[in-house]
């Protein structure tokens, strides 16, 4: 059964005082123990998805318009702020880009952790520190005792980036929102903070969502893989599958475009052109003005998500009608 479930989601944004949809009929869900991996270029929708998932979008320049966020069958919605603090942390915990604008600079590392342990708590001050500390042996930053009394600036980027995880991890959360959660980090700290999540995912049976724009990553930690393009959904199916055989055409560009150790090239492949801005989407399908493969129709028609085998795509080459006459 799935943890979490988005149905038919769209977010817009007020521009020029006019509502203009970011994010459109995005439907996926997630069950307990599994890694969904949201994939695209920047400005796709991803983490525009995962805030809204906990209202953590501004409230004066964005709203929910259509669509179901369903945490374990209950709506989130329709719920305010005072209702969805119940769920921030304590069920659905959230990993930001960037570690060291998403700490307090002025306060410990100590204090920080402890304070999302005792979000929604009885425990003390004194429980509460204990279990930071715990929180971040779990993590395995090393000389936990003095790193609870230090700084956000005294610590290195991949034990900020560890010091994020045990703040998601205080409330023992049933799903783990990740964007970006190595970005900016060397190789060997990313591979470290990676296997540190699937252990933690192992030990905990919690459903990831995992946002990145690096295919290498979303190959190694996910389940099934979501190909998110101009805020809306394109592929949808396994991680084997979609890696094995791409069916959209703008998935096959992002993979076509990764380096490979096995084919020397001279020149990488490049999908030409660039993402839509949101007051200039294709009427069609979004990704018409960049795709090699587009028919009139595409111009003029958007399709929906076609299921192809154990796959969705919003393409109209898997129209079931074309499909049959292949």
């Amino acid at each position: 059964m799935a943890v979490l479930e988005v149905r038919g989601l769209r977010v817009s944004f007020k521009i020029d005082k006019k509502w203009v949809p970011a994010v459109e009929d995005v439907s996926f869900s997630v069950d307990a123990g599994e890694t969904l991996g949201i994939v695209g270029e920047s400005g796709c929708g991803k983490s525009v998805t995962s805030m809204s998932i906990l209202h953590l979008l501004p409230e004066k320049t964005s709203r929910i318009e259509q669509g179901q966020v369903l945490y374990k069958g209950t709506d989130l919605v329709p719920l305010d702020n005072r209702a969805m603090s119940a769920y921030r942390g304590q069920e659905i915990s959230m990993i930001f880009q960037d570690s060291m604008t998403s700490l307090n600079p002025v306060l410990t590392v100590g204090r920080q952790i402890a304070e999302a342990c005792r979000l929604h708590t009885s425990l003390s001050e004194g429980e509460a520190w204990q279990a930071a500390l715990e929180l971040l042996r779990r993590v395995e930053i090393p000389s936990p005792e003095k790193r609870m009394k230090e700084y956000p600036h005294q610590l290195s980027g991949g034990m900020r980036q560890r010091v994020m995880i045990a703040i998601a991890l205080a409330r023992n959360p049933s799903v783990m929102i990740a964007d970006e959660p190595t970005t900016a980090l060397d190789v060997t700290i990313q591979a470290q903070i990676l296997e540190l999540m699937k252990e933690l995912k192992r030990q905990s049976n919690t459903a990831i969502l995992l946002i990145t724009h690096d295919m290498g990553v979303v190959a190694e930690m996910s389940d099934r893989i979501m190909v998110m393009y101009a805020g809306m959904v394109m592929e949808l199916g396994t991680a084997h599958d979609i890696f094995k055989d791409p069916k959209h055409p703008y998935t096959r560009g992002l993979l076509a475009a990764i380096p490979r150790k096995d084919k020397d090239v001279d020149e990488l492949y490049t999908i030409e052109g660039t993402v839509p801005t949101l007051q200039t989407m294709p009427k069609g399908c979004r990704f018409c003005t960049r795709c090699k493969e587009a028919q009139p129709r595409c111009f003029e028609e958007r399709p929906p998500m076609f299921t192809d085998g154990t796959r969705q795509v919003r393409c109209w080459k898997y129209e079931p009608a074309r499909q049959e006459e292949a």
